[in-house]
């Protein structure tokens, strides 16, 4: 861990703190004005990023997977049972994820539409934003990473990312 100290334009505070926090893992940024009274200087405490896990190739992430057919069958039912605003819900993030990733390599494998594949990924973005990962990988792998973790049992719990056992 290290501390990073930056004097800069106020205007310019915003920028530096996103390309920070995109470059490293950051904490609270604490804003204090320059002596010269015209700039600002922010003192970031600041970690390098871990290195990403190996991404599984899907036919080892989705082994365990059920058809696709149920896996939409479970995403529909799951979907409807539950409030729209309910954000409790790892497990469905997940798992519609990895079914659309999935879909989308079968469609990938046809050379249809990329329709598929960028449903994939934004839903893929939207499990990441879930478990507020770095986005120091590809969405669609880190789907595989998760789903392979949590079908394997490998997971800490619903609330949260799983973990490599």
């Amino acid at each position: 861990m290290f501390e990073i100290r930056i004097i800069c334009d106020p205007v310019d505070s915003d920028r530096v703190n996103a390309a920070l926090s995109e470059a490293f893992a950051t904490g609270p940024v604490r804003q204090h004005p320059a002596r010269d009274g015209q700039r600002t200087r922010l003192y970031i405490t600041a970690d390098h990023r871990p290195e990403p896990e190996p991404c599984p190739a899907p036919d080892e992430a989705y082994a365990l997977a059920p058809s696709i057919i149920s896996e939409i069958g479970w995403t529909a039912r799951t979907a409807a049972d539950r409030p729209f605003y309910d954000g409790s819900g790892r497990e469905f993030w997940l798992r519609k994820a990895a079914l659309l990733d999935r879909i989308a390599l079968s469609d990938e494998a046809d050379g249809s539409t990329r329709d598929a594949t960028d449903l994939a990924t934004r839903a893929a973005q939207r499990l990441m934003e879930l478990d507020d990962a770095a986005i120091i990988c590809d969405p669609r792998h880190y789907v595989r990473q998760q789903y392979t973790h949590w079908a394997s049992g490998g997971c800490s719990g619903s609330a949260g990312r799983c973990r490599a056992r």
